[in-house]
């Protein structure tokens, strides 16, 4: 094994490495860090050199990591945060979070029902301390997270492994949505109006959903015209037709709240679903990483699951 100085490694060029990164560009880097394009390129060229990769490459849309680059990203970010911590608890005694992010992993029903009370929760707990969604699911979090792709994570499921933590909040229900001038004249949704309309599915994938399934099971197919990856979507797609979509009810209940579509109970009898946070098992040593997990978790357990 090739032992490496470090007394000859700049280590300033490790925060610029993780801003292009983050930022995916030159001059995006420069202005987070207060260097100019150039000093950013000059840096670059260097990181190039220690480790022997191009580590970005130029496209239309900015810098893309390399292969080498996705790879060095959490080690570089991991011990770059170790830094931070050490001096902010050096300064001032205790746990200073200015500058730092954590990111969330969490699927945008979660975003769109808990991201403001998660950004209000972590501002007031912890001012400085900075958080980035990045949309997961739950075939895909637990490698997320054992990548330290995210720090912590709100999902349905898919926190199995055992080198993560993970605590249940409660069991999800499912609603409908639709457009109110297409509403039922009856006061609630009947399995015959549900099955005979036209249906949009959310999914990462395909044309059939757990609705799909519940229905083949009584013998009752659904018509869906469309899917969509988007929850914050539906608005658009709702409005002006009878078309329903039937999601989890804390993400209904928030669409609906701010853009005027109408909720109903849902008429099929549906499987609830687990509500998880999940972590590394060792990411909890990390004061910011732990914090923005008490937050995560106080947030969601004051949620009615019923």
């Amino acid at each position: 094994m090739t032992m490496i100085d470090i007394s000859a490694v700049d280590l300033n060029i490790l925060k610029v490495f993780e801003a292009l990164y983050e930022e995916g560009g030159a001059t995006r880097a420069g202005v987070r860090l207060g260097l100019t394009q150039s000093a950013v390129s000059a840096a670059l060229a260097r990181l190039r050199k220690t480790y022997g990769d191009q580590l970005f490459t130029r496209t239309g849309r900015g810098l893309v990591p390399t292969l080498r680059a996705q790879e060095l990203k959490p080690l570089i970010s991991e011990g770059l945060n170790k830094c931070r911590q050490s001096l902010s608890m050096s300064r001032s005694g205790g746990n200073d979070f200015h500058g730092r992010s954590i990111v969330v992993g969490l699927s945008d029903d979660f975003e769109v029902a808990f991201g403001r009370l998660f950004i209000d929760a972590v501002a007031a707990r912890a001012p400085g301390l900075r958080l980035a969604f990045r949309q997961t699911h739950s075939l895909v979090v637990g490698n997320m997270l054992q990548a330290r792709l995210a720090d912590v994570a709100v999902v349905s499921g898919g926190l199995s492994s055992r080198l993560l933590g993970h605590e249940a909040i409660g069991q999800g229900l499912y609603a409908c949505l639709m457009d109110p001038a297409y509403a039922p004249s009856t006061r609630g949704l009947t399995l015959p109006e549900y099955v005979r309309r036209d249906h949009l599915l959310i999914s990462s994938g395909g044309f059939i959903g757990v609705v799909d399934e519940v229905l083949a099971a009584i013998g009752r197919p659904r018509r869906v015209v469309a899917s969509t990856t988007h929850f914050a979507a539906l608005p658009h797609l709702l409005f002006g037709s009878d078309a329903i979509a039937t999601i989890p009810k804390h993400a209904a209940s928030a669409i609906a709240a701010r853009t005027g579509l109408q909720m109903f109970a849902c008429p099929l009898t549906m499987p609830r679903y687990a509500v998880e946070v999940g972590w590394r098992t060792d990411a909890l040593r990390d004061a910011a990483i732990a914090e923005v997990r008490r937050v995560l978790l106080e947030v969601l357990q004051a949620a009615h699951w019923s």
